[in-house]
């Protein structure tokens, strides 16, 4: 009976999509026995696509409404699917690998030997899945990245979405919790070169889930400014979905274990992957060429020659501003960058518009 319930998670994961979904490889199996119980497992294939609530899911597999809210909140509570507060109902939502269960696992601060072998064998079913199915093809950007707006030069337009302040000041649910890359990273055993890792932001309802069943923390609007200027000053990338309209995450990657960045970077044109419509402008009156800004940078995208100011490949560069927030001369800022697509407005538009690069 588990074996079967797991051969039809498999199918399940399949359908939903995403990154690493469904794969019939061994680590699958190894993984999501480790993920869920056999009970889990059935209620997760029983899930609607969309919300739903312990009662309603319980008609429709035709069991106990009280025995399916505790195998749900079981699940929330182990990030095995999504639930929320709503109209003074409690729902219940179904998730991915990723964006989802995968990264839910190592949003808290636990660190102890369940914390570890999952990590291991996350990291096992991710390669093995890599090494199958090929490295991932970004033909339109699904991420983007958002720059420190006090970098933009007078005189460029900046979007109201150009501004992480946008959003601290739209919500009203604020929450941090650990970086799911770094923190993976470390449970692995890897160097995480001493950034913070408590830096994952979630706004509106995807906060409520995050502090109630992640074990994340409230933050309010002055304490999320104060965490975003701690990020900027390790030389961290804002960054979200690539809509223009809504986002319910804010991550500050890295760039040697975020997968954002990484799959960015095994792209032939990182930058067409991941950006912010920005590129940086050198003042060279200013430059004293000290190579601070090749230092910071995320993609490699900066190098020197001679004593010239540093030079910029644009077919690596972010247009993130770290390269700015660390001039120590203030001899970078950012400006416009032309060619470059606006975000969509929307979730259904930006699936549009992947659907559409890859005609």
């Amino acid at each position: 009976m588990s074996a079967q319930v797991y051969r039809e998670l498999l199918d399940v994961m399949k359908k939903r999509g995403g990154r690493w979904a469904g794969l019939d490889i061994p680590e699958f199996f190894q993984m999501v026995e480790a993920l869920f119980t056999p009970e889990e497992a059935e209620v997760n294939n029983g899930m609607p696509k969309g919300p739903t609530t312990a009662k309603d899911l319980a008609v429709t597999m035709g069991s106990d409404e009280q025995e399916i809210e505790k195998i749900l909140e079981s699940m929330a509570n182990k990030g095995l699917c999504m639930a929320a507060g709503f109209a003074g109902k409690k729902f219940y939502q179904s998730a991915r690998f990723a964006p989802g269960i995968l990264e839910f696992q190592f949003m808290r601060k636990e660190t102890g030997e369940r914390e570890k072998k999952l990590a291991r064998l996350i990291h096992d079913y991710k390669a093995a899945y890599d090494a199958k199915m090929g490295e991932m093809k970004i033909t339109f950007p699904a991420l983007r990245v958002i720059p420190v707006h006090r970098t933009i030069a007078a005189g460029n337009t900046i979007h109201t979405y150009d501004q992480v302040q946008t959003y601290i000041d739209k919500y009203d649910q604020i929450a941090v919790s650990y970086c799911y890359c770094r923190n993976e990273a470390a449970l692995l055993g890897k160097d995480i070169h001493g950034v913070p890792l408590e830096t994952c932001m979630t706004f509106g309802m995807a906060a409520q889930f995050a502090v109630e069943h992640l074990g994340a923390r409230k933050l309010s609007k002055q304490q999320a400014r104060e965490l975003l200027d701690e990020a900027e000053e390790s030389g961290l990338v804002h960054s979200s979905m690539n809509t223009a309209e809504n986002i319910d995450f804010l991550c500050n990657c890295d760039r040697w274990n975020c997968i954002v960045i990484q799959d960015a970077l095994k792209q032939p044109r990182p930058a067409l992957a991941f950006n912010s419509r920005f590129q940086p402008r050198v003042d060279s009156a200013a430059c004293v060429a000290c190579g601070t800004c090749i230092e910071r940078c995320p993609s490699s995208a900066r190098s020197m020659q001679g004593e010239n100011p540093p030079r910029v490949d644009l077919d690596r560069c972010f247009g993130c501003a770290v390269c700015a927030t660390g001039c120590p001369s203030s001899a970078i800022s950012m400006e416009t960058r032309p060619g470059l697509p606006e975000p969509p407005r929307d979730g259904k538009a930006l699936g549009e518009a992947i659907k559409a690069s890859r005609i």
